[in-house]
């Protein structure tokens, strides 16, 4: 057998392994047949250009196609995307979260390497060709190297040229083949927007969203020169309001809180890569995450207009609180760019009963809530605070001790039990922290958001066992529109009257929202969410987690597929309509939003000189 015939069929089950893991069990061939032109396009230029050590080469290629396909698996694992180039600027951040990494590790995915153990020892066993590496042996013909070589690279062009418009990433994967997509990303890098054109103006962003200007804004300007505490809870989504679990409130603290203050329940996450730290992002400026990279490494180090400057013009102080150190996911820049008075981060907080990257929440709120009684005991104004909650992160596999649900036999031992076991602690420990506000005097002097950072159980993430678990919490089927759901309650004590609000609504809403209830003037901002006590519509664009062009209107999540006209919909389970619909309207003025927002990203300066 020569060495391209049996590496051919190496490839062709390595990727046949990496497709069905991402199309979570389901088999077709067409998108191997993708991936063999590709595969012979290398192997063809090996057979025309390698005169010697040919077999090296092949070893070379393989090695280097086995750990895309496996970063391809392990990357769609976690984020649910096919992963690209941009994921490289991510490496730094593998160590601290491999805990996360590990724990998606199926002993079948290793089988990708097992060819290059076995080819390996024969190698190391022989110094001199013996019978086992007459497998190997070379037969050279060039000119039918250069034909393979010619026929293949036509087909991967074929293959590409008509999907590139494709609005779906996934889909583009699938007709392109993953190798042949990831080339096309590599050798077709957008280049960074450039700033010059015209200055993007809130009119354009107001008439792309629908939004109206009320005559008589509700709770405008009610929590006027009151401090201002934003809670982040990590991984923490909607269902888990008012699920018993075992007849057991899986998160009293936050049930009790919906119950008595505003609680949103059709609020979703608009995050990419950088997850906790994208979260912040978007809640701080009112824009969207980049098309690719985490808001971290694309946009820290540029003069962000945002939450803490907006404030600080109104007498306020900033300061955020984070128990990992300020370097992961670049924070410190970021925190630089957003303005912030004062961050705190594990130089302030120790290393006390320690959780995945930094100490528990409850060394996180005593520590903080000890700092804001000082700040507001010292300081002779108010505050705005964001406080990022981080023990109940993805594997969610926290000490015994803090494991104090009574969790029903069925669920110990899976990753739903876990998560309902995490996410109960970082129930609990919100409530000390309340308790700690209300007896300072913080709580009533306050105006108090919390809401989730980003989805803690993706679907794709899930075996059929756990989808079954969580079909059965629900009483009916988890969908995406679940998965990305996350709580937000807002609570103005003395202010705010009991509501359950159903309206639509996104972390980009939480400025305007927050300087709406404070009387802080928007007329010099430029923002991408809206007062979402004061509107009725909503658009909220969505990139990353689902494909580019994917939205959400009051009925239904919309997902392109190559454009809108193959989209496809997934209703709002609690609207229940029977007739849900996403017009074409939306998906272009939804498109037309993340344009402009990246656009405005980079028509502003850097911290230190000029827009790129």
């Amino acid at each position: 057998m020569k060495p391209f015939l049996f590496f051919s069929l190496i490839m062709l089950l390595k990727s046949g392994l990496t497709w069905l893991v991402i199309s979570e069990g389901s088999w077709s061939w067409a998108p191997l047949l993708t991936e063999i032109p590709f595969v012979w396009m290398l192997f063809g230029l090996i057979e025309m250009l390698a005169t010697k050590r040919k077999l090296a080469w092949y070893m070379t290629v393989n090695v280097t196609l086995t750990a895309v396909f496996f970063a391809v698996i392990m990357y769609y694992k976690y984020y649910g995307v096919i992963v690209t180039y941009h994921a490289l600027k991510m490496l730094g951040q593998v160590t601290a979260v491999k805990s996360s990494v590990f724990s998606l590790m199926h002993p079948y995915y290793l089988f990708i390497f097992l060819d290059i153990v076995v080819i390996s020892m024969l190698l190391i066993r022989s110094k001199k060709q013996n019978p086992h590496m007459q497998l190997f042996a070379l037969v050279h013909n060039r000119k039918a190297a250069t034909f393979l070589f010619t026929v293949s690279l036509a087909i991967c062009l074929f293959n590409i040229m008509p999907n590139r418009a494709s609005m779906s990433e996934f889909k583009q994967a699938e007709e392109m083949g993953i190798l042949g997509y990831e080339a096309y990303t590599l050798l077709t890098k957008q280049e960074r927007q450039a700033a010059s054109g015209p200055p993007v103006v809130q009119a354009d962003i107001d008439a792309l969203k629908r939004t109206l200007v009320p005559e008589a804004p509700e709770y405008a300007g009610a929590a006027s020169q009151r401090n201002v505490i934003v809670i982040q809870l990590e991984s923490f989504q909607n269902f888990l309001i008012g699920l018993q679990v075992g007849g057991t409130e899986v998160t009293p603290v936050l049930n009790g809180l919906a119950r008595e203050h505003l609680y949103f329940s059709n609020f979703y996450q608009q995050v990419g890569p950088g997850n906790t730290s994208d979260a912040e992002f978007v809640v701080n400026t009112s824009l969207y995450i980049p098309p690719q990279e985490a808001a971290t490494q694309r946009y820290a180090g540029k003069e962000l207009p945002s939450l803490p400057k907006l404030m600080k013009q109104h007498g306020y102080s900033s300061l955020t609180f984070h128990t990992n150190d300020a370097s992961f996911w670049n924070r410190r820049e970021l925190y630089r760019s957003l303005g912030f008075d004062r961050y705190y981060d594990r130089a302030f907080f120790g290393e006390d009963d320690p959780v995945f990257f930094g100490s528990s929440d409850d060394v996180l709120y005593d520590k903080t809530a000890r700092e804001l009684a000082r700040v507001q005991e010292e300081e002779d104004k108010p505050f705005y605070a964001q406080v990022i909650s981080m023990t109940a992160h993805h594997p969610y596999t926290i000490p015994p001790d803090k494991r104090k649900f009574p969790l029903p036999d069925v669920y110990k031992d899976t990753f739903v039990g876990n998560y309902i076991l995490a996410q109960h602690y970082a129930d609990a420990a919100l409530g000390r922290f309340i308790d700690k506000l209300q007896s300072s005097g913080l709580w009533e002097n306050s105006l108090i958001v919390v809401y989730g950072d980003h989805l803690g159980l993706p679907v794709y993430m899930l075996t059929r066992g756990e989808k079954e678990l969580m079909n059965g919490l629900l009483g009916r089927e988890y969908t995406y529109p679940d998965m990305l759901n996350i709580p937000l309650v807002v609570a103005a004590p003395g202010i705010t009257q009991p509501a359950v609000l159903d309206k639509l609504g996104g972390q980009v809403d939480l400025l305007p929202t927050i300087a709406s209830l404070t009387g802080i003037p928007l007329q010099d901002q430029i923002y991408f969410g809206q007062d979402l006590l004061n509107q009725t519509g909503n658009l909220l664009p969505q990139r990353y987690y689902l494909p580019s062009g994917s939205f959400m209107n009051e009925e239904t999540i919309f997902i392109p597929g190559s454009g809108y006209d193959d989209g496809s919909l997934y209703p709002f389970a609690k609207i229940g309509l029977p007739d849900p619909s996403a017009t074409e309207d939306e998906y272009e003025r939804a498109l037309m939003l993340l344009r402009l927002s990246d656009h405005y990203v980079m028509q502003l300066p850097d911290l230190d000189g000029e827009p790129e």
